[in-house]
Order: C-alpha cells, then structure tokens, then sequence
C-alpha cells in the first residue's frame, strides 16, 4: 500500500458535535486546514453557515459545540485577510516563529528530533507518505491530523482502524497538544485562534478520554 493523505477541500463543518466517526474525520480535516494556511474566504463562509445568525445560543451542556459557537463568531466577524495577518505574524517566521506547529519542538525541545523520526516509522508502517507539495515535516500538528482523519475514514480496515487511531494519538499528538494550545492562548495579540485552539483541546481531550475505555 501507498497512500499520501490527502489535504481535506470539503469539510463538512456542520456536523460538529455529532458522535459519528465521520464527525471525527472532518473535525480532524477542519483543524489541519487552519493550522496548515489561514483559511480563505470560502471556508469562513461554509464555518459561518453552519450557524444562522440569529441562532448563537451556546449550550451550556455542550462544550464542544459551545467552543464551536466561538469558532463561528470569529469567522463571521473577520474578514480572510485578517486570518492571514494573524497566521503569517505568529506561525510563520525565518527564525523561530511565535508559536511552534511542530511536535518534535514540544516533546523534545528541538525541531526535527526523535520524536518526528518516530512518526516517520509510524507513517511508512501504514504505508503513508507526505504529498509531494506538503514542504511542513510530518509532526507538524497539520500533517498529524490528516493522518488520524486517515485512520479514521481510509478504506482499508487493516490500516484505518480503532487501534491504530488510538496508538498514534498516545504516542505523536497526546503528549504535546496542550502545550501548543497553552502557546496559542498565552499570545496576547493572537485573538482568532484562540477559540481555534480551545476547540482543538477540547476535541483531542475527548478524543484521549474515548480512547482511554477501549
């Protein structure tokens, strides 16, 4: 087998808050298209849909829907171009940028360490390669979403399967996503994705409960 995942174009972002896998997997897509490049106009609009203005009650009982809410309040209210200034002045750098994408600078202290040579013999163990155009190293927290989206909703059961989903979660994205949503919410001038990142913590803290009762 030898699959390149894919970048996820038609994210279904109504759907958050349902159990379903295919939730899951889009939900994952969503996440690894904003940290992979500031969104574009037309992704805001379909985030925005997926909530009629006049419809913003946040349910209390539902965090994660709740934490959605926010996501959709920072697209309707801010234009493609601000989501660009924001990215570009916090994850893009020649040096070191704002914040760190990358796995290996959390759980190793460097970038490129053991812990990307890792997931590289993860990867070609399910027969997974980056995309040619991909230029970010696969622990960058993009790449390592569209992989649990794969092991979500690829084809082939041996490889997109419960336990291969869970094993690559404890070992290459729980250990440091918190961190990188700690590093996103300490930045003052970080304003839209803040919510991004409190969504994204609240999704993979569920997705580590779920896999803690297999």
């Amino acid at each position: 087998m030898s699959e390149k995942p894919k970048e996820n174009t038609s994210t279904e972002v109504g759907d958050i808050g349902l159990p379903e896998d295919l939730a899951r997997a889009d939900l994952y897509g969503l996440i690894a298209r904003l940290f992979h490049r500031p969104p574009e106009q037309d992704l805001l609009d379909q985030i925005t849909a997926s909530i009629p203005e006049g419809q913003e009650s946040q349910p209390e009982d539902a965090p994660l829907l709740r934490l959605w809410h926010s996501v959709v309040e920072v697209a309707r209210a801010n234009t493609a171009k601000a989501w660009h200034k924001e990215f570009d002045s916090n994850f893009i750098s020649v040096g070191r940028p704002n914040v760190v994408l990358n796995g290996s600078f959390y759980m190793a202290g460097h970038l490129n360490e053991r812990p990307l040579v890792e997931i590289r013999r993860a990867l070609e163990l399910f027969g997974l390669e980056a995309a040619e155009e991909i230029t970010e190293t696969e622990d960058h927290i993009s790449a390592l979403c569209e992989v649990m989206r794969y092991l979500i909703a690829g084809d082939d059961v041996e490889i997109s399967n419960l336990t291969n989903q869970r094993v690559f979660f404890n070992d290459h994205i729980r250990p440091w996503y918190d961190q990188l949503c700690d590093a996103i919410e300490d930045m003052p001038e970080m304003h839209l994705y803040r919510p991004v990142a409190e969504l994204t913590r609240e999704f993979l803290a569920i997705e580590g409960q779920s896999f803690d009762m297999i």
